[in-house]
């Protein structure tokens, strides 16, 4: 779908950069915005309102794909809720600096109610579900009929509900979300995702009957021969 720029080299192995609320003007936000637009052209047909966001592989950009896709539908006034599915190795809290102690598991082992568990973050029209205690198993609670439910839930209470999920060739868990969802966005980092791979992971989410929207190449280097337009 989208080439990103690269961005500078996190401090955190798991540090989530939100570079589209504190750079706008960025040209890496403007892809981020790129992204935004051709979700919003590929719902001519079908209303898009859950989106998946996975890649092959760890550490090939998901979370800070799905957390800046977040903050640009948001800034477009959308209400946005961005839900860490990561019940193994979340991510999305470190970024908003909240609590994971109750979350997504909570709700769904009915430990509180769906209310208590979102977090407001500080940027306006985005708000987060952490993904609370990580459980034993993950899979069979995604898979469950009160995850159907929930979601049915929130996307009658939010524009848009995205799903940061783990990589998909890992574990089961995204192909089950993809499934579930009005769409996938499949991340891949350039220079490090081999084709084969990036290819063994689209047959699975066709597999699972999931509506590809796109990829994402995450990590370009514009010294490479890239380059970026910036106007304003």
């Amino acid at each position: 779908m989208k080439q990103l720029l690269r961005k500078s080299k996190s401090r955190g192995k798991r540090a989530v950069n939100i570079i589209a609320h504190f750079n706008p003007k960025s040209p890496i936000t403007e892809q981020y915005r790129q992204i935004r637009n051709n979700i919003n052209f590929a719902s001519v047909d079908k209303e898009i309102k859950s989106i998946v966001v996975t890649s092959p592989e760890p550490s090939d950009g998901k979370s800070t794909t799905s957390t800046n896709l977040a903050i640009v539908l948001s800034q477009q006034g959308k209400q946005v809720l961005l839900v860490d599915a990561d019940l193994r190795k979340p991510s999305v809290h470190y970024a908003f600096n909240i609590s994971n102690m109750d979350g997504l598991t909570s709700v769904l082992t009915k430990k509180i109610s769906m209310e208590e568990a979102i977090s407001n973050t500080h940027i306006p029209n985005l708000k987060v579900l952490p993904s609370g205690v990580i459980p034993p198993n993950p899979s069979e609670l995604l898979d469950s009929k009160a995850m159907e439910v929930m979601m049915e839930e929130l996307k009658e209470a939010f524009d848009f509900v995205i799903f940061d999920t783990p990589p998909i060739l890992a574990v089961t868990d995204s192909q089950i979300m993809a499934n579930k969802c009005d769409g996938v966005i499949m991340v891949v980092a350039s220079g490090k995702t081999r084709k084969e791979i990036a290819m063994k992971a689209k047959t699975l989410l066709e597999k699972a009957n999931a509506h590809l929207l796109g990829a994402v190449v995450n990590g370009v280097d514009l010294r490479s021969g890239g380059y970026y337009y910036e106007y304003g």
